[in-house]
């Protein structure tokens, strides 16, 4: 690891960021310094980013529909355009807003959603103790975090009562996880990252289940790429929910959105 002796200037900030590939050097800058109590810290802080960890593990935070989202080594860091999820989301949620979040990682998704709504009940899940953990510190008082794969550890009471299904499944296919950034590749788990063969089989195992978790006119959105979409929505049309893609060129997001008939 490159070694930083302080005092470090904002200029000389930019150019360790800059020289470590950060295509944003200084914006990233600005946050360090924000971060740091003190010289040496600013120095540990910088090592830190130019070693490659993901600025959100760096920060210990990332920023999601305008809230800041505790993120701890070693779980997944949410993405600006999962934000459109989110709002698709609020779209569909009726005034009192039943709410699962799966594959929660850090909880961004249902934190953000529940912070939307007027009134919700929110539970989430993820398979991963750290990002369990983690998740349950963003959630707070608002909702139950659980640990455990998909559906298995939601209570069997929430079957048939469910408004509002967010699915942030891994949707990399397999074979080009290793063609991924750094970031994600070495700093992400693999669990979050990978979506089987070509890419759904996460999304596959959710929407089997979706429908019997969904209350009437109830909606499982899950996020998807762009060339998997129509895969997608025939997969989610298949099991009887009314099928659409919804897609925003600004964040580049492609959300399929599956409604149980009433």
């Amino acid at each position: 690891m490159q070694e930083f002796a302080p005092p470090l200037t904002f200029s000389t900030l930019v150019t360790a960021l800059r020289s470590a590939g950060c295509v944003f050097a200084e914006d990233e800058a600005e946050l360090l310094l924000s971060a740091a109590a003190d010289p040496a810290g600013l120095a540990s802080l910088l090592e830190r980013r130019v070693s490659g960890l993901p600025l959100e593990h760096v920060l210990g935070w990332a920023e999601f529909c305008g809230l800041r989202i505790a993120v701890d080594p070693g779980v997944f860091v949410p993405r600006r355009r999962t934000e459109f999820l989110v709002q698709q989301a609020a779209a569909l949620a009726p005034g009192r807003a039943v709410v699962v979040d799966l594959c929660c990682g850090s909880g961004a998704l249902g934190r953000a959603l529940a912070s939307s709504l007027r009134e919700v009940e929110l539970h989430a899940a993820d398979v991963e103790p750290a990002a369990v953990r983690c998740a349950r510190r963003n959630v707070g008082g608002l909702g139950t975090v659980y640990e455990g794969d998909l559906f298995e550890p939601l209570p069997p009471s929430l079957r048939g009562r469910v408004d509002v299904l967010l699915a942030n499944v891994p949707y990399v296919p397999t074979d080009d996880v290793e063609l991924l950034p750094a970031e994600a590749r070495v700093h992400e788990p693999r669990v979050a990252l990978d979506g089987g063969g070509d890419g759904l089989d996460v999304m596959r195992r959710v929407v089997a289940e979706a429908a019997d978790w969904l209350a009437p006119g109830g909606s499982l959105l899950v996020e998807t790429s762009e060339r998997q979409a129509a895969r997608a929505r025939e997969t989610v049309g298949s099991t009887g929910l009314a099928a659409r893609v919804v897609v925003s060129e600004e964040l580049y997001a492609t959300v399929v959105v599956g409604t149980r008939p009433r």
